[in-house]
């Protein structure tokens, strides 16, 4: 289901059906990950959202941390901020994540750890939607290092004040990536670098952190003509293409 959903609390024969419209308000009410402080029926490419990237020593969020971090803030369709920072992992860089990244343990030999570091970040974080181009894999290294940081992932702060959407372990990002993959079913290639190309976006350096959530919002805006308008409803139909993905991609494997 895309587009649209409108809460008119009228049949298609334009009948007003009374309690209608309040009935369809609290079931986009209870859409589950939706970040804390936005209406179900916010249109989200209106709304304040953040695209986080982060660069990484390896691939198991339990072993390896995060060497760089980009942010990337959009709101009413703009660009209006965009920062990175390079993170000191503790452990060494492996030589194919510099070939692959080109950040190397001298670039962050003097650099903060992620518990001092993610103190800096969390200013861009706080209040808005959050946006990950995979978000399966930005949020399990998040979660990890917050965890590992003695960070709360789930109700209040330290300060009391609740945490940054993003933080929330429970939440539901939005993840241009699945959209890609549905809206571009028939296109090969799904990688940030492929979809960009495809829509003439630019991506000036790839596996660069800020770089490459920047491109993350604007793939995201770009495909925002196709995708649901309302918060609740994008998250909803997500979740069913993510789960739909999901299972055609291991059917695919078993069969390698």
């Amino acid at each position: 289901m895309r587009g649209v959903i409108e809460v008119c609390g009228c049949f298609p024969t334009g009948r007003h059906y009374p309690g209608i419209a309040d009935r369809m308000r609290g079931a986009l009410a209870r859409v589950a990950g939706m970040a804390h402080g936005f209406a179900p029926e916010v249109v989200w490419a209106e709304a304040s959202f953040v695209v986080l990237d982060f660069e990484t020593t390896g691939l198991d969020p339990e072993t390896d941390r995060i060497i760089e971090i980009g942010a990337a803030c959009f709101e009413n369709g703009q660009l209006v901020s965009s920062k990175f920072w390079l993170v000191h992992p503790g452990i060494p860089i492996p030589p194919e994540t510099t070939e692959i990244t080109g950040i190397t343990d001298e670039m962050v030999k003097d650099s903060a750890p992620f518990e001092a570091t993610i103190r800096d970040v969390t200013s861009f974080l706080e209040g808005r939607i959050p946006v990950a181009y995979n978000h399966f894999f930005d949020t399990r290294f998040l979660w990890a290092e917050l965890r590992r940081a003695g960070m709360p992932t789930r109700g209040p702060g330290s300060d009391g004040r609740e945490i940054a959407p993003a933080y929330s372990d429970d939440g539901v990002w939005i993840d241009p990536l699945v959209w890609a993959r549905e809206l571009q079913k028939n296109e090969k290639g799904h990688k940030l670098v492929d979809v960009c190309a495809r829509l003439g976006i630019a991506l000036e350096t790839a596996h660069r952190a800020s770089h490459d959530a920047e491109a993350t919002g604007r793939v995201l805006l770009a495909l925002a003509s196709q995708m649901p308008r309302r918060y609740a409803e994008l998250l909803r139909v997500q979740q069913r293409y993510a789960a739909t993905q999901d299972l055609d991609m291991a059917g695919w494997r078993s069969k390698r």
